[in-house]
């Protein structure tokens, strides 16, 4: 497999150059997850890079690469919470703001 020496910009990583694994495309993954283990033996902690685009040349405006950003939200995927945004899928209940008005439906009071 072919790999390509990536940047990680903030959070623990900020300034290291990883060589990453490349996809069937020639890109690395949109998320990158780090486990680090917990010394005292618990469960890891993880921490998610978002891929972003290096910059672009000046003359043609093509991109130079890629490099990794970090993501303090840990969600890793932008606001689909690292799941796929299909048209015909129901909204996330967390995220989805309450359609209902106040009163219920059963208010007559208005």
């Amino acid at each position: 497999m072919k790999s390509q020496d990536t940047p990680f910009e903030g959070g623990p990583m900020d300034g290291r150059v990883l060589p990453v694994l490349l996809g069937m495309t020639g890109h690395p993954p949109k998320t990158y997850r780090i486990p680090v283990p917990d010394p005292a033996g618990g469960p890891p902690t993880v921490l998610v890079y978002r891929r972003v685009p290096r910059g672009q040349s000046k003359r043609l405006g093509l991109s130079q690469g890629w490099k990794y950003e970090y993501d303090p939200t840990g969600r890793g995927g932008g606001t689909g919470g690292g799941r796929p945004r299909w048209p015909w899928s129901k909204p996330d209940p967390a995220s989805a703001p309450d359609a209902t008005p106040p009163g219920g439906p059963d208010d007559t009071d208005g």
